[in-house]
């Protein structure tokens, strides 16, 4: 078997990109060409209904109704053929000796348990390892490790572990009560497992760091972070196995402020340490995915428009990208280039950023796509448009960054497209390019994106348009210190003690001021005419008390506007003291004069 074979077809050619619709099942070579693979013929069947690349992309099988079938990628030589009309998901093991498969499962026409659904053959020879009972969909691939010395599922509430893809011995267990979900660290070993456990009765649920194969009990545990408010949760792993990311979702909003739910984002580290990352936008949390290089992550959260935000491993934040129409975030493989991008029931706009300089490359859209994923050489991404989340103008865009659309297809109206991928490949198998600002040549034309008409109502379209925004867009902000500066960012709560600090000195000098003022005028009432004019006051000593007070929280006001003028950030509730005081006075004034 050519593990390796993969590589030199794509160093003609760059990656295939795989097209499953009801045209058939056919790759298309990679850039610069795009035309359809002669190598790989194509399966004109319309019952394909699973696909899989091994990892390294030198393996592809599929399943067309018939048989599920693998060959060699590079000459589309036939290794082997398994009768499994009904394979629905299929996956490659890390390294290529294990193919599982799983069909639906159904019981028997007695009610009588139904027969093994999970199959795990061995690619070498072909031989079913083992059979298992998997009801359902979800979760149904057991996991291994990268070098596949270990293997794992989830078995009523328990982790079964399996070695060296010896299935017919259990290895070792992991019992917690209701274990929910795991998942193992990519990487060298030792391998690691973060398990999460679903809080009952008035418990917190809670997600468990350890190393294989040291699991007992919590105090074996390599970290442990609880919480509430989980019906469920994602974790994230990032590639150097030192450090998962956990968002805790629920299902409903108790405060009716989210259709989605709500959402919270919690670090867990290796070493023990962990925290809940503080994000500064209230709102669902989109999307959230790790940097490759491991040290920093971004997170695409907050009502729309939302925010996005990249963290480092201490949780404070590194560049905010500010607002805007974004629901998803993608790095490139080198994790040289960030890609936020709003899909779904947004228009398809996706800003495409240098990450080392924190500078916008270019802002291309994809309307309707349902479908985005890098290419593995860091240079390419594809958009798609598939069925069944949208059965109309289906057809995929191949781009590169800088914005220039390379390949453009679109299916007749009577067909569908129901997938698209790239042949993955192992990481380093592409030099990483310096990142490039000018928009690369293309022989199509580059769509022009129509602009956003607003709803106008019937009654105000024949007069003329008044500027008005539901919304302020806030710009991109660098949270680094700047270049040539030893200081660290403020965490939070510094920043918070700073500002209290500031507040109190202010204070104090306006106190001082007020002493000074007050003498002045003592002084000044002292050496005056007798036939200079007297102030004017309410007749009511309270009342002249009070008013007094207010004017000096109104000079105080004024200051925190001009600070404001100048580019300081006020808090919240210095904004709405000075609202509440500034109509206060309104009233007594009207008091006042009546």
């Amino acid at each position: 078997m050519a593990s390796g074979g993969g590589f030199r077809c794509a160093s003609r050619s760059g990656p295939f990109p795989l097209v499953r619709g009801s045209e058939g099942l056919y790759m298309v070579n990679g850039p610069p060409s795009f035309t359809e693979s002669t190598t790989f013929q194509r399966d004109s069947g319309k019952n394909c209904k699973a696909v899989a690349f091994s990892k390294d992309g030198s393996l592809f099988a599929w399943c067309n109704g018939e048989k599920v079938n693998i060959v060699n990628v590079t000459n589309a030589e036939l290794l082997r053929s398994f009768d499994l009309p009904k394979a629905v998901c299929l996956e490659f093991s890390p390294k290529n000796n294990v193919l599982a498969t799983w069909q639906a499962y159904t019981t028997a026409k007695d009610g009588t348990a139904g027969v093994p659904n999970l199959q795990l053959y061995d690619v070498k020879t072909g031989k079913c390892l083992k059979s298992f009972i998997q009801k359902k969909m979800q979760n149904w691939c057991p996991c291994w490790a990268d070098d596949e010395s270990i293997c794992a599922r989830n078995v009523n509430n328990e982790v079964h572990f399996f070695e060296n893809n010896n299935f017919s011995t259990i290895a070792n267990k992991l019992h917690l009560q209701k274990v929910s979900d795991f998942v193992l660290s990519p990487g060298a070993q030792p391998t690691k497992v973060a398990v999460y456990v679903p809080g009952s009765k008035g418990a917190p649920s809670f997600v468990r760091l350890y190393q294989y194969p040291n699991f007992g009990g919590p105090q074996s545990a390599l970290a442990n972070k609880s919480f509430f408010k989980a019906d469920k949760v994602t974790m994230l792993w990032n590639k150097k196995a030192t450090a998962v990311l956990v968002i805790a979702s629920t299902e409903v909003d108790k405060s009716g402020a989210s259709y989605y739910g709500e959402q919270t984002l919690h670090y867990i580290a290796t070493n023990g340490e962990s925290a809940v990352v503080q994000l500064p936008k209230n709102g669902p949390i989109y999307d959230v995915v790790w940097n490759p290089n491991s040290v920093e992550f971004c997170a695409v959260y907050g009502f729309m428009p939302a925010k996005a935000t990249v963290f480092n491993l201490k949780c404070d934040p590194v560049f905010d990208f500010g607002t805007g129409p974004r629901n998803a975030a993608y790095y490139s493989p080198p994790g040289h280039i960030l890609v936020l991008a709003g899909f779904g029931n947004l228009r398809g706009q996706m800003e495409v950023w240098d990450v080392k300089n924190y500078k916008l490359i270019s802002k291309p859209v994809a309307s309707d796509s349902t479908y985005f994923a890098w290419c593995p050489d860091g240079e390419h991404i594809v958009t798609a448009t598939c069925a069944p989340r949208l059965r109309v103008g289906n057809g995929y865009k191949i781009w590169h960054y800088t914005g220039s659309v390379l390949h453009n297809y679109e299916v007749p109206s009577n067909e569908e497209i129901w997938q698209v991928s790239w042949q993955p490949f192992l990481d380093g198998v592409f030099p990483v390019k310096a990142v490039k600002y000018q928009a690369v040549p293309s022989e199509l034309p580059s769509p022009e994106p129509k602009p956003a008409q607003a709803y106008r109502p019937p009654a105000l379209r024949n007069k003329p348009v008044t500027s008005s925004k539901l919304h302020e867009d806030e710009p991109p902000q660098n949270m680094k210190p700047q270049s040539g500066s030893s200081e660290k960012p403020l965490s939070k709560t510094a920043l918070k003690n700073q500002r209290k600090h500031e507040a109190k000195k202010a204070a104090k000098q306006e106190a001082k001021a007020d002493t000074n003022q007050e003498s002045t005028q003592s002084s000044a009432s002292q050496h005056a005419p007798r036939n200079a004019v007297p102030a004017v006051t309410s007749g009511d000593p309270e009342v002249d008390k009070k008013i007094k007070n207010l004017k000096k929280k109104l000079k105080a006001i004024e200051q925190l506007k001009e600070q404001a003028a100048a580019g300081k950030q006020l808090e919240k509730n210095q904004t709405e003291v000075w609202e509440a005081v500034q109509s206060c006075y309104c009233i007594f004034q009207y008091c006042c004069q009546r």
